[in-house]
């Protein structure tokens, strides 16, 4: 068990990290809090800008894949709403999306 000033010493340290400064950087944005920031991290982006020219199908497979977890598809709906962001500067909420997602995903036979 780790004392009082080791743990405040350690968790001052993960707050400080690259990875943590990168998710604080990518909270900022309109619909990503905590979790989709470092999902976004683990896609590789480390700017609003790395987000232009993405597609949301593309990140919300490759994020199913990297984790080895069946998200739920709103997550695709916040990269959608995150890529518009980053290439127009809306400020739409990410629901907003999701109506056009179904209507693809239904004609890709997709779920």
């Amino acid at each position: 068990m780790l004392d009082k000033q080791t743990f405040v010493c350690y968790t001052r340290a993960k707050m400080d990290s690259p990875d943590a400064i990168l998710v604080r950087e990518l909270s900022r944005m309109p619909n990503v809090g905590p979790a989709t920031a470092k999902d976004l991290v683990l896609l590789g982006v480390r700017a609003v800008a790395d987000l232009k020219g993405r597609d949301p199908d593309e990140m919300y497979d490759r994020l199913c894949a990297l984790t080895g977890v069946h998200h739920d598809p709103c997550c695709r709906d916040v990269f959608a709403a995150v890529i518009d962001h980053a290439e127009t500067g809306s400020t739409r909420p990410w629901w907003e999306y999701t109506h056009a997602r179904k209507e693809v995903w239904k004609a890709q036979g997709r779920r």
